[in-house]
């Protein structure tokens, strides 16, 4: 479904997944930033991919690097403007594909417990609200 899901962000906006939930995670925080290790954790990668991933973004303008402050070894992942934008225009689209897609999944593994599925769902939406 991965696969699936990010040609078609990559196809419709341009974007790819992972730098979609880099952002959509970014966004989601109240000053609009994260550590670069933080990001890491939350998006499944270890630090020189989530180094390479904040690149991606930044040459896209969805993201730049800051110097922590109070650390000078740290570094923060901050979202754009335009970042903001994209998670505005992307979310409900990207919504929608992800019903389409796992309703696709239920006629093709009729197997599925659909029950359990959509309160597996509900329970990671609260989770990433």
């Amino acid at each position: 479904m991965d696969a699936t899901l990010g040609k078609w962000l990559v196809d419709n906006y341009g974007i790819g997944l992972t730098e979609y939930r880099a952002v959509l995670h970014l966004s989601r925080t109240s000053d609009r930033e994260l550590r670069i290790t933080e990001l890491a954790h939350r998006v499944g990668l270890n630090q020189s991919s989530v180094t390479r991933l904040v690149g991606r973004m930044e040459d896209k303008e969805l993201a730049f690097r800051d110097a922590c402050p109070d650390d000078g070894r740290g570094v923060y992942a901050v979202i754009t403007e335009k970042g903001l934008n994209s998670v505005a225009e992307i979310r409900e689209p990207y919504e929608a594909k992800i019903c389409e897609l796992l309703s696709g999944a239920a006629r093709q593994y009729p197997q599925l417990d659909l029950g359990d599925l959509d309160r597996s769902f509900e329970t990671i939406s609260k989770l990433v609200s």
